[in-house]
C-alpha cells in the first residue's frame, strides 16, 4: 500500500519550502500518494507560489475572515483540516515551519491520532514573544510531531534539549535552498512587475523587508527614519521596500517614506521577482526569518532588524548580524557595509549554512523508511552537514543582540 500523505500549505513560505518536497514525493509515485490542503491563510501570495510550482490543491479551506483574531483563525484551521483528514485518511500529515496553519493542522492531526511530520523543526529564539506567535507555534508543533525534520545541527540540538528522542530527528538542510537553486537561473525581467519603474543605473540596491508583529509601531517608525538617513547620506544607493499588505505596516511605512527620493515602496512581489531582486541587491535589511535563510545562497550580507533570531546560523558564520531596531544602530551597521569593502567581503563569503539543495530528498527518503518501519530514519552520513566556517576573523560583537547581551539562540 502506498503511503498517503496530506501536505498542508497556508502561506507563501510554506509553499516555497514544501513545493520541492511535494515534487520529490510525486517523483516517487509508486511509493506515495499526496493530497494537498490549502488553508488560504495568505490567499494571494500563496496562490502565486502554488501557480509557480504547478501545485493544485485537493482541498481549499478558505479560512480567512476580515479583522479576524489569532484564536478564531486557529479554530477554523483545526476544524477544516480535521474534516479534510477524515475524508482522506492519511498515514501522516506534513506541516512546515511555525505558522498558525502549521500549528492548528498539527493539533487537528493530533486529535485524530494521525502522525505529524514537521519540516523545519527545532528553530528556537528562547523568547515566546519574539517572534510572536511563531516561537510558540513551532514549540507546540514539536510536542505533537512523530518525525522532526531539523534543518541544521543546531535545530536538532534544540529538540534534544527538549527531550525529543534522537531517533525521531533527521537533519535535512532547509528546503528553501533546494527551491532557490531550482529558480536561480530562470530568466526574469522586471518589466510588468512592481519593480518596472525603478531606474536602471549604477546605484547599489538595498533590499528591505519588515512586517513582523513585534516591529509594528515605534520599531517600524525607527526603521523608516533610518532608511531616510541612509539615502540622504549615500547618494549612490536605492532602497527597495516591498511593503506587506497588512494595514498596520502600510500605514506607518507610507506615511513616513512615500515620496522620498531613492526609496521605492512597492506592492508585495511574486517570488520569482523577489528572488531576482535578492540576486541584484548589495545589502539586505530585514526582520523576516525566511530572508535570513535565502540571502546567504546569493552571498548577500544580512542585517537582522530584530532583538533575537531563531535562525542564528548565518550570524555564527559571519554572514548576518542581529542589530535591533534602533535608528542609530541601523544606520551605523548599514554604513559599515556600505563604506568598508573588507567588512562587506567578510560578510559575503562562504556557503549557505542552512542547506545544500538536497533537503527534500532527505525528507522523502526518511518518510519512506518511517513508513517501512526501518531504522534509522536516515543514515547519519546522509544527513546535512554544515559547511566549514569561512570567517576566522569575526568581530566579537557579531553574536550579541541589540541590548549587548548574548542572544538566547546564539548561546546554543
Amino acid at each position: 500500500m502506498k503511503c498517503r500523505i496530506i501536505a498542508i500549505l497556508g502561506t507563501r513560505p510554506e509553499a516555497i519550502k514544501l513545493a520541492v518536497v511535494i515534487q520529490e514525493l510525486r517523483r516517487r509515485s509508486e511509493e506515495f500518494e499526496v493530497v494537498i490542503v490549502h488553508t488560504g491563510q495568505h490567499r494571494t501570495m500563496l496562490d502565486q507560489a502554488m501557480q509557480l510550482f504547478k501545485i493544485k490543491p485537493d482541498f481549499d479551506l478558505d479560512v480567512m475572515r476580515p479583522n479576524q483574531t489569532l484564536s478564531s483563525l486557529t479554530g477554523r484551521v483545526v476544524d477544516t483540516v480535521e474534516n479534510a483528514c477524515r475524508r482522506s485518511e492519511p498515514h501522516v500529515i506534513l506541516v512546515q515551519g511555525d505558522t498558525t496553519t502549521a500549528f492548528a493542522s498539527a493539533l487537528a492531526a493530533y486529535y485524530l491520532q494521525i502522525p505529524v511530520a514537521h519540516v523545519e523543526a527545532g528553530l528556537r529564539s528562547k523568547d515566546i514573544y519574539n517572534p510572536f506567535p511563531e516561537e510558540v507555534n513551532r514549540r507546540l508543533v514539536a510536542v505533537m510531531s512523530e518525525i522532526h525534520f531539523a534543518p541544521t545541527a543546531l535545530a536538532r540540538d534544540n529538540l534534544l534539549e527538549e527531550g525529543v528522542p534522537s531517533q525521531k530527528i533527521v537533519v535535512t538542510g532547509n528546503t528553501v535552498v533546494d527551491t532557490l537553486r531550482a529558480l536561480a537561473d530562470l530568466p526574469r525581467s522586471w518589466q510588468n512587475t512592481p519593480l518596472g519603474g525603478i531606474p536602471s543605473d549604477d546605484c547599489r540596491l538595498v533590499l528591505v523587508t519588515s512586517h513582523r508583529r513585534e516591529s509594528w509601531g515605534a520599531a517600524q517608525e525607527s526603521m523608516c527614519l533610518a532608511l531616510k538617513d541612509l539615502v540622504e547620506r549615500h547618494p549612490d544607493i536605492r532602497v527597495i521596500y516591498p511593503v506587506h499588505m497588512n494595514p498596520n505596516v502600510r500605514s506607518t511605512v507610507t506615511s513616513l517614506l512615500a515620496g522620498t527620493e531613492r526609496i521605492h515602496l512597492t506592492d508585495p512581489l511574486d517570488y520569482l521577482t523577489f528572488v531576482s531582486l535578492l540576486q541584484r541587491s548589495f545589502l539586505v535589511l530585514t526582520d523576516s526569518g525566511g530572508v535570513q535563510e535565502e540571502a546567504p545562497t546569493f552571498r548577500k550580507p544580512v542585517l537582522v532588524m530584530r532583538k533575537v533570531t531563531e535562525r542564528p546560523e548565518a550570524s555564527q558564520f559571519g554572514m548576518a548580524k542581529i542589530i535591533g531596531t534602533s535608528r542609530d544602530d541601523i544606520v551605523s551597521e548599514a554604513e559599515r557595509l556600505l563604506n568598508d569593502r573588507e567588512e562587506y567581503r567578510d560578510m559575503s563569503e562562504g556557503e549557505n549554512p542552512y542547506g545544500d539543495g538536497h533537503g527534500s530528498e532527505r525528507i522523502v527518503e526518511a518518510i519512506a523508511r518511517w513508513y517501512q518501519k526501518k531504522t534509522p530514519l536516515l543514515e547519519p552520513d546522509k544527513e546535512f552537514k554544515l559547511p566549514p566556517k569561512p570567517h576566522p576573523r569575526r568581530r566579537k560583537d557579531d553574536f550579541v543582540e541589540a541590548s549587548g547581551k548574548a542572544t538566547a539562540a546564539g548561546k546554543s
